[in-house]
Formats: structure tokens, C-alpha cells, sequence
């Protein structure tokens, strides 16, 4: 395959960091951009010299492509997941992949039967510090692990609505709950608390959660605890930590900090990670190596999981086991 063709549905802010970085792979051409606001739309198609629309069924039957990358909020999985992969075009999802499990278990239904390449824009997995930590905890007992994403409320209306973003720790803290699955290994069950109301938020029509904890039980037997906050106006704080009898490892934004007895080790790694996971994904579909892909569809569908579980916890008042 000698150039990509790549095509965008959602061209929002997220979608840029991704189109910033497959423009600088190459062989790779951008050749459409969906978006409900025509305005975006054209904006990007103009840039890369695209075809521009607002309505994908319409893009995916003019527009011939190779992969399709998919940005738009939770709630907003419609049908053209499905539609591509009908049509044997691959797909890039962001996180989270749906509102709901059953609607991410239809989805990843179609990408099975299709037999198409997925990848999920967990990039956290693609920073160099999280591989080093990863290399290192190869073979050692972990025991616990402690995160938090600690900031403050997007601006985006969409996302201060529960219904629509399912919350902090559905649709942001979810790249921590990802990162303890990658390093750690499987939840097996969670207990959540949700404080709601507690602390006025900077916008009066949002209805979601703005702080919350969540125990974790991992199916190894190792216990962790994540919490997530968006009442911040002060800087925030992102990090997993994960402890084992000999070292604690923290890992973060693109930073390793290793501790031991008599030793602290911090290692910075100065890597793009958008860059690094769209290269692995325009590389697997050139191949056809889909190891190259740290994320896949079906493996995001289960960090899904677990923070929908906490999300019941939580609104239910009891420990909840992880979804299969």
C-alpha cells in the first residue's frame, strides 16, 4: 500500500492532535473531514486540501479510504462504526468508545466480523516512560496501585452532562483505569463513592460527579484506589502509582519515577504519543501486524467496563464485579 487515505469523523480538538500528527507520516493522506458543524469541517478539509461534510454516510460512500478515525464524544457512537467496517475500512476510535457497554459490545461485534484493524486512542500506552515501567514491573509481585486525575471541567458542554460524557471517570479518568489495566492487569470488581454537590461548579447546567474514589480489586489479588476531581482551579495532578516490596514506580505524563531503598531514578521521556500510537496504526494496517496496536478495540471495551461498573457502584451504594 503505497499511501494511507485517512478520513475524520469529528474534527474537535481532539481530532487536530491526531491530524497534527499523521501529517507528519508519510505516505499518509488525509482525504475528508465529517463534522455536524460545517464551519470545523472546512476548516480542516481546506488545510489539507480534503473534501468536507457533515454527514458521514455520505462521506463513506464517496469518499474512498483506508481508515477512518473516529473523535466524537460518548454518547455520539451512531452507526458509523458499523458503516466502515462493513466496508472494510479500518478503525481508529477515541476513548471512551461508547456510552454504554451494549452499544460498544455492537460495535466491536462489527469489527470482528469485518475482520478490520482497531485501535483505541489510549495513548498513555504509547509513551516511552510507560513502556520503560512496564519493562521494569516485568516479573515482580505487585500488590497495590493508586491513581488520580485531578483538574479542573472541560469546557465543552457535552461533557459537564452525565448522560451524554458519563462523567469524569468515564470519559477522562479513564486513561488512569486503562494505564492500571496495562500495568497491573484486570479489575475484577470495584466499590465507588461519588461526591455531587458538595463543591459548586463553574457551570450551573452540569450534573456530573465533581470528585470521586474507587476501590479497586484486581483479579491477580492486588488492591488500588483511583480518584478523580474536576472542581480544580488550581494545576492538576495525573498519575499512577504502582507499589511492589521493592520499588515504587510512578507513572505520569511522559515521566517514570522509580524509588527504592537507597535509590530515586527519574526517567523523562521526550516522545509525541500521538505520534507514536497513529504510527503504530498506520504501520499495522500497511503490514498487517496487529501486535503493533497497544489498544484494540475489544481491549478498550473493557476498561469501558470497569468505569461503568464504578459508575453503578457508585449510584447503587455497593461493590460491583466487572463485566466480562
Amino acid at each position: 500500500m503505497s499511501t494511507v487515505r485517512i478520513g475524520f469523523v469529528g474534527a474537535g480538538g481532539i481530532a487536530q492532535a491526531h491530524w497534527d500528527a499523521l501529517s507528519k507520516i508519510e505516505g499518509v493522506a488525509l482525504v475528508a473531514f465529517c463534522d455536524i458543524e460545517a464551519s470545523r469541517a472546512e476548516a480542516a478539509a481546506a488545510r489539507f486540501g480534503a473534501t468536507a461534510y457533515t454527514d458521514y454516510e455520505t462521506m463513506l460512500l464517496e469518499q474512498p479510504m483506508d481508515a477512518l478515525y473516529v473523535c466524537v464524544p460518548p454518547h455520539a457512537h451512531g452507526g458509523v462504526e458499523e458503516l466502515a467496517a462493513q466496508k472494510g475500512i479500518h478503525l481508529f476510535v477515541e476513548k471512551p468508545v461508547a456510552r454504554s457497554l451494549e452499544r460498544a459490545r455492537q460495535i466491536e461485534a462489527a469489527i470482528q466480523q469485518a475482520g478490520i484493524l482497531s485501535s483505541v486512542g489510549y495513548h498513555f500506552r504509547y509513551y516511552g516512560a510507560t513502556e520503560r515501567a512496564r519493562e521494569r514491573l516485568q516479573g515482580l509481585p505487585i500488590g497495590m496501585a493508586i491513581g488520580y486525575w485531578h483538574g479542573g471541567m472541560p469546557g465543552v458542554p457535552w461533557w459537564r452532562q452525565h448522560a451524554l460524557s458519563g462523567g469524569q471517570l468515564v470519559e477522562q479518568t479513564t486513561h488512569i483505569v486503562d494505564l492500571a489495566r496495562y500495568l497491573v492487569g484486570e479489575v475484577a470488581e470495584v466499590h465507588a463513592y461519588f461526591a455531587h454537590g458538595v463543591v459548586p461548579l463553574p457551570y450551573p447546567d452540569g450534573d456530573v460527579s465533581e470528585a470521586g474514589v474507587v476501590a479497586l480489586r484486581f483479579a491477580t489479588g492486588a488492591v488500588g484506589v483511583i480518584t478523580n476531581t474536576c472542581m480544580l482551579n488550581a494545576p492538576g495532578e495525573v498519575a499512577l502509582k504502582i507499589y511492589t516490596p521493592d520499588r515504587i514506580l510512578e507513572v505520569g505524563w511522559g515521566k517514570l519515577i522509580e524509588t527504592e531503598a537507597n535509590r530515586r531514578e527519574e526517567y523523562t521521556s521526550r516522545d509525541n504519543p500521538y505520534l507514536n500510537e497513529d504510527r503504530a496504526f498506520i504501520e499495522a494496517i500497511r503490514t498487517g501486524d496487529r501486535s503493533l496496536i497497544r489498544a484494540p478495540y475489544s481491549d478498550a471495551v473493557r476498561t469501558l467496563a470497569v468505569t461503568l461498573a464504578a459508575d453503578e457502584s457508585a449510584r447503587i451504594g455497593k461493590p460491583v464485579r466487572v463485566a466480562d
